[in-house]
């Protein structure tokens, strides 16, 4: 009972180390289809022809297409492969901008110097390329005028018009009307 727990962690475990591709020994199938390190194809033959190939050439077997019939193999050097995989990875993470949502909160009765910074705050996220969610708190009696709000995040929008898109209309949410602006790209600035 216990080496039966033993075995089965151990299975877990060696499962979870190599979970995108089978290579060598551990391609089990009967029949494989066989692509040569330059693409071309060597047919469809037996796992153990294809090891011999790959013994040949001083390669792996790696199945990389293991739901067609036969599971496709490619003879290729896998720790090349994964190394430049994680290259490759790597840059893209590194050129990758994310985008955050950044949030400017004000009320209806803001003055017009809160306003203006408030108004700053969101250019400077906008010129960073981020998207901004202006919203609008209503409290208590001023739930009745809620045109003021919509007159603000419009004036807003429009001050914020040569960065930013107005994604959509101010929505009443509640006791809070909001807007999304989204900056405009950088070929259309230049």
């Amino acid at each position: 009972m216990f080496c039966t727990h033993i075995f089965l962690f151990l299975r877990r475990c060696f499962a979870i180390a190599n979970p995108t591709h089978q290579i060598n020994e551990e391609i089990r199938d009967r029949e494989v289809r066989l692509i040569g390190a330059d693409g071309s194809q060597l047919g469809v033959m037996s796992a153990a022809q294809a090891q011999r190939h790959a013994d040949e050439a001083g390669l792996d077997l790696v199945k990389i297409s293991p739901n067609a019939v036969p599971p496709v193999c490619k003879l290729m050097d896998y720790g090349k492969f994964k190394f430049e995989q994680a290259k490759r990875e790597k840059e893209a993470k590194k050129n990758q901008h994310v985008v955050e949502i950044k949030e400017v909160r004000m009320s209806p009765g803001i003055d017009i110097g809160d306003f203006n910074t408030k108004l700053r705050n969101a250019q400077k996220f906008l010129a960073d390329g981020n998207r901004v969610k202006v919203t609008v708190r209503f409290r208590g009696r001023e739930m009745a005028h809620t045109e003021i709000g919509r007159n603000l995040l419009m004036d807003f929008a429009q001050q914020c018009a040569e960065l930013a898109n107005l994604d959509k209309e101010p929505k009443l949410e509640g006791r809070h009307m909001s807007i999304f602006l989204s900056a405009k790209s950088s070929k259309t600035n230049k």
